[in-house]
């Protein structure tokens, strides 16, 4: 089942819901920083929910950063989305692998602990950056943003995140939703998913059976006038240029690229989202410090 991010409607609108399966993107993910289980399904849930949120972005030039960091050995994860589903993501300890929790399943709480914060940042091409931040709940990444919708856009949510991690460590299913309720939405609609969504399977219980997200959906909103506005193909895609390597390069400051140059010395930087490796020799150094002065 190849991936797809779909937005939807139901209940008359009173309804909306934004659906992804996300299995190849968070394969690419976890290949890209070589995750161990645990780590694998901390990352991928965090991939899995930027991509979502993204899509829930309004302009094209908008973007999206959720950061978890609860004093756990994930040491954090970082993801950024933007509206066209794309996203990109990293976990501190890609190492981290604990044992199974009380349910028997990959400890994505106890990996990223819950002593410390859930921040959303959106950039909206304002002077400042929206920031909210809640205390994190449970750590394990969907009850958490559940939480953050209702608290800091006072949008009561459902959220629901999966990640399957195979016997060779490649991911089999990963996919979620979330689904909100519209100011004056009708109680007892939502009552109805509510009752649907907690006697439901994991999400990746359905991905492995072989239902694609529009069946997932007419599962759960059933005889509820589910209507599918349009769907995206969600990718893991990092954004990173020499340039912009270059410009970050730039902004250590003259005093401490001259110590550079002068030292003789290559400098590699690396990309935390995608591990691409940039190399600076002494001669390029030279070069973005003459740069440097004349931007002065």
């Amino acid at each position: 089942m190849s991936d797809k991010l779909v937005r939807a409607i139901a209940s008359n609108g009173d309804i909306r819901i934004i659906a992804a399966i996300t299995t190849e993107l968070v394969n690419e993910g976890v290949k890209i920083h070589e995750c161990a289980p645990t780590a694998a399904a901390a990352l991928g849930r965090m991939l899995t929910a930027g991509t979502l949120m993204g899509a829930m972005l309004k302009s094209e030039k908008d973007s999206l950063t959720i950061q978890m960091s609860g004093g756990g050995e994930a040491k954090g994860v970082v993801v950024t989305a933007y509206p066209d589903a794309s996203v990109k993501g990293y976990i501190g300890n890609p190492k981290v692998d604990l044992p199974a929790n009380s349910k028997g399943k990959l400890d994505v709480g106890g990996a990223i602990g819950i002593n410390g914060k859930v921040t959303v940042i959106k950039d909206m091409g304002l002077r400042e950056p929206y920031v909210g931040q809640i205390p994190i709940y449970s750590g394990e990444v969907g009850d958490d943003l559940a939480y953050y919708f209702t608290v800091s856009e006072q949008t009561p949510s459902a959220v629901g995140l999966g990640v399957l991690v195979d016997t060779d460590l490649s991911i089999k299913a990963a996919g979620g939703f979330i689904i909100q309720m519209m100011p004056g939405a009708n109680e007892l609609a939502a009552d109805l998913v509510t009752y649907r969504l907690q006697d439901m399977k994991s999400v990746t219980d359905y991905i492995v059976q072989g239902m694609s997200i529009e069946e997932i959906l007419q599962f759960i909103f059933e005889d509820m006038d589910l209507k599918i506005l349009d769907n995206m193909t969600p990718k893991y895609q990092c954004d990173c240029t020499r340039d912009k390597v270059e410009r970050i390069f730039m902004s250590i400051g003259e005093k401490d690229l001259t110590e550079i140059y002068n030292e003789n010395k290559t400098e590699e930087l690396k990309c935390h989202f995608c591990n691409t490796r940039y190399e600076f020799t002494n001669e390029q150094i030279g070069e973005i410090l003459k740069k440097s002065e004349s931007d002065d």
